[in-house]
C-alpha cells in the first residue's frame, strides 16, 4: 500500500456552475467531501496539486490527508471530471473513511515469471485482457497492485485471476467464476505459415487432380479422332 498524499482545501459556500467557474478561474477546483454517515462538506483545492497527483495516476487507489482550513480529514478519491479538451481535473468527489470502510477499487495488475512461460519462451504473445481487476478490500489496505503468475504458462492458455496473489483479506468483486486476466496466444507468424502450408498442399491436390482430368480427355480425344479416321477408312 502506497503512503498517502497531501492535498491542502479550503471550505467555500454554496454550490453551482458559476461558483465553480470562478473557482477554475483562480485555479482552483471545486470538490465535494462525503460519507461516513456525515454532511457533505463542499471545499475547493489547488488545480495545479490535483492535477499533480492525478497524473500519477494514483488518486483512486492511495488516501489522501486532505486538510481543510486546519482540519484533517482522511479521504480517497472516487469520481474525478475532466475537461473535455485538455484534460485538466475540473471537480473531485472525496469519500471519507475510517478503519472500518471496505470499498470496491480498481487495482493495476502486474505480470510476473515470464521467463518461466513456456509459451512466452517459444515466442508467444501476452494479450492482456483486464489491466486492472476490480477489488473489495478495507480501505486502509488497498494494494498498489497484484501481482499475476505465468509460470508453467503455454501458448493457448489462459490466465485467470485464480493465478493472482491477493493479500489477506482482499478478494475479487466478481466471485462466481473464475474470470480471465489475459491469455497465451500462439504468435500470427506461425498462424500464417501454417495456413500457408495448408493452402499449399491443397494447391497441389488441386493441380493433380486437373492433370488428371486433362489427360484422360486428352486420351478420350485422342481415340475419337482415331475411331473418326478408321471409320472414313471403311466408309471408303
Amino acid at each position: 500500500m502506497s503512503k498517502n498524499y497531501a492535498l491542502t482545501a479550503a471550505k467555500r459556500d454554496g454550490a453551482g456552475k458559476g461558483i465553480a467557474r470562478a473557482l477554475r478561474r483562480d485555479n482552483k477546483v471545486p470538490a465535494v467531501i462525503y460519507g461516513d454517515k456525515k454532511d457533505p462538506i463542499t471545499v475547493s483545492i489547488v488545480a495545479h496539486d490535483t492535477n499533480l497527483e492525478y497524473n500519477r495516476g494514483h488518486m483512486f487507489t492511495t488516501l489522501c490527508d486532505l486538510d481543510v482550513d486546519g482540519e484533517k480529514h482522511l479521504v480517497l478519491a472516487r469520481d474525478i471530471q475532466l475537461h473535455p479538451v485538455n484534460d485538466s481535473v475540473q471537480h473531485v468527489d472525496f469519500l471519507r473513511v475510517t478503519a472500518k470502510t471496505k470499498i470496491a477499487v480498481d487495482v493495476p495488475v502486474q505480470f510476473i515469471n515470464e521467463e518461466k512461460s513456456p509459451g512466452l519462451e517459444e515466442k508467444g504473445v501476452l494479450n492482456i485482457v483486464r489491466h486492472t481487476v476490480e477489488l473489495m478490500c478495507a480501505a486502509m489496505s488497498i494494494p498498489d497492485l497484484i501481482e499475476v503468475n505465468l509460470e508453467g504458462k503455454e501458448q493457448g492458455d489462459s490466465v485467470n485471476v485464480s493465478d493472482a496473489a491477493l493479500p489477506e483479506g482482499v478478494r475479487p468483486v466478481i466471485t462466481d467464476r473464475d474470470f480471465t486476466i489475459a491469455t497465451i496466444m500462439v504468435p500470427r507468424q506461425i498462424e500464417v505459415e501454417v495456413v500457408e502450408a495448408s493452402e499449399g498442399a491443397e494447391g497441389e491436390e488441386g493441380t493433380e487432380g486437373e492433370e488428371g482430368t486433362e489427360g484422360a480427355e486428352g486420351e478420350a480425344a485422342e481415340g475419337g479422332d482415331d475411331a473418326k479416321a478408321e471409320g472414313g477408312d471403311k466408309k471408303e
